[in-house]
């Protein structure tokens, strides 16, 4: 199916490795320029040859952090123009709620709430007079079912959906929508070191906690982050400009619940 993205440009955030790069990816297979922005400047320059030499898209790497305004801005400013935003931020420590400090708390807000809303405030207006935009927020499952030991991951994505709720609905006569999409359990460097702070709590292996976690999953496995990024390219598309407003769980039928 093509897309009808060849020729866009994308800002995908925190997308040198996991699931931001593989929405990067999947977004430059369907001929999209990128904007790939994470920390680690000698990963990201890596994950953006990568895609570079697997599908010819002009590819921006920066070396920022988008929880700084000033790099939110440059970001932005990096490419022609901005078709499709991915938000994407490494979640908050784990953490017991009695060990958090009013700063942890603020931070999180910061980091996985206030940061991504200001990054769309910073791209909705040319998106709307363009009269195409796609934006997708990478939260969690936690939105839905709140993940033990990732209070602060569970209260600032929380606020990020109630937030662009509001918003998508405000935008979507323009042919710009927002979804929110939330993974379970993927197999990424997130869940791992996630597993070994588990495993060192609880006094079980590495292994054993993965496999407590998949006996869980109704598909009986960990996701793949290539499942996940061609989701992500298909909430870009000129199809899914009906879809707006969602969270749209992908996560192997792990959520129970209806709504």
């Amino acid at each position: 199916m093509d897309l009808g993205l060849k020729g866009k440009w994308a800002l995908v955030c925190g997308s040198s490795t996991g699931l931001g790069f593989a929405c990067a990816h999947s977004l430059a297979q369907e001929g999209v320029n990128l904007v790939m922005v994470a920390r680690t400047a000698s990963t990201l320059a890596a994950s953006a040859d990568r895609i570079r030499q697997a599908t010819g898209v002009e590819v921006i790497a920066l070396a920022s952090d988008v929880s700084k305004a000033q790099d939110r801005l440059q970001a932005v400013r990096a490419a022609p123009q901005i078709d499709i935003l991915i938000n994407n931020a490494g979640g908050p420590k784990p953490a017991d709620f009695r060990e958090l400090s009013r700063d942890d708390w603020l931070a999180a807000l910061d980091t996985n709430m206030l940061a991504p809303l200001d990054l769309i405030n910073l791209v909705i207006d040319p998106m709307i007079e363009r009269g195409f935009g796609r934006i997708v927020n990478i939260t969690s499952i936690a939105v839905k079912a709140p993940v033990d030991m990732l209070i602060l991951s569970n209260g600032a994505r929380a606020g990020l959906t109630g937030a662009v709720g509001s918003i998508a609905r405000q935008v979507a006569r323009h042919n710009v929508t927002i979804n929110n999409a939330l993974p379970g359990r993927f197999d990424t460097d997130r869940l791992r070191s996630n597993n070994l702070k588990r495993a060192q709590l609880s006094g079980r292996t590495v292994e054993q906690e993965v496999e407590m976690q998949v006996a869980n999953i109704p598909a009986r496995r960990l996701g793949v982050a290539d499942e996940f990024g061609q989701a992500c390219a298909f909430l870009c598309s000129r199809q899914a400009g009906y879809i707006s407003g969602q969270n749209i769980l992908i996560d192997g039928g792990l959520f129970p619940g209806l709504l």
